[in-house]
């Protein structure tokens, strides 16, 4: 799998994940990517940092059965998936997804699966800090 399903501090390269996903096979004709980034505000308030924190043991095992269960049902060629965790300010990188397959459509498809796979079954808590404070977040699609 080649660290294609990563917990990590450090924020990510976009190009390094696409290359690395390039590199699996020609046969792929559609990439997609989903990129989520921290917003600076949020119901109403401002936010200057998230704090993101999980049981990264099981959230990981997660991470890649979800990826699996992508790579079957849509008949991906390859799929990457990076989620920074500890302390994001506002305006930087959050999670990366990127797909690879023969056709756009299947591309599409699961990519928008994947995230939404991820916010429901990965165990990957947020707090958001404001100036009013920190709340941690509950999860949505």
């Amino acid at each position: 799998m080649n660290n294609a399903v990563r917990l990590q501090l450090e924020d990510f390269s976009i190009d390094t994940e696409v290359a690395a996903l390039r590199e699996r096979s020609k046969r792929i004709g559609g990439i997609v990517t989903f990129l989520g980034t921290a917003r600076d505000f949020s119901e109403g308030r401002e936010v200057s940092e998230i704090a993101f924190d999980a049981y990264q043991r099981m959230a990981l095992a997660e991470l890649v059965r979800v990826r699996e269960e992508a790579m079957t049902r849509f008949d991906l060629i390859e799929a990457r998936i990076v989620h920074r965790l500890g302390t994001v300010l506002a305006g930087e990188n959050i999670v990366l997804i990127v797909v690879g397959a023969q056709h756009r459509a299947a591309a599409f498809e699961a990519c928008r699966w994947l995230i939404d796979e991820l916010k429901a079954r990965a165990p990957i808590w947020k707090k958001e800090i404001t100036p009013q404070g920190e709340s941690w977040v509950t999860p949505h699609p």
